[in-house]
């Protein structure tokens, strides 16, 4: 599977670790940055994740911040991404099964590094289920999506 990952300053620990542990565990992995904890701001790396996915250069993406939430709040803003904040084992697997969320967020600050690995494994081997109700609530997520884009919202 084809993993792009990417923190701001106060997820560049984490990310660091698991850009190898990923590499080492058999994924694609794409790091997109930050590459030192020198101040940057999450939107852009946010942005750097979404257009990996868009552009079909990752089938999944973690962002790592301070809280997840800043990273969570800018990769929704883009069409096709749909992020969510994990900080436990079932929301990890559970986004990807029943919301078929393709973007993970941590929080540095909020969890330890054995959490967010277990968090992260768990989201990278879940699978959308296909389930009736969990395809038709996507196909109504989409379908917000899109009027929304239409209207310019």
């Amino acid at each position: 599977m084809k993993v792009a990952i990417a923190s701001d300053h106060a997820g560049f620990h984490f990310k660091s670790i698991f850009v190898v542990e990923l590499f080492e565990a058999g994924y694609d992995v794409t790091d997109l940055g930050t590459d030192s904890e020198m101040p940057t701001d999450y939107p852009d790396h946010a942005a750097d994740i979404a257009k990996a996915l868009i552009d079909g250069k990752a089938e999944r993406g973690i962002l790592i911040c301070g809280s997840g939430v800043g990273v969570g709040v800018a990769a929704n803003k883009f069409k096709g991404i749909r992020a969510g904040v994990c900080h436990d084992h079932y929301s990890a697997h559970q986004c990807v099964e029943h919301d078929d969320v393709n973007v993970l967020c941590l929080g540095e600050r909020v969890i330890g590094i054995e959490l967010a690995r277990e968090i992260i494994f768990s989201f990278l081997q879940a699978k959308f289920s296909h389930e009736p109700r969990h395809q038709r609530r996507l196909d109504k997520i989409l379908s917000i999506e899109n009027k929304n884009m239409k209207q310019g919202g």
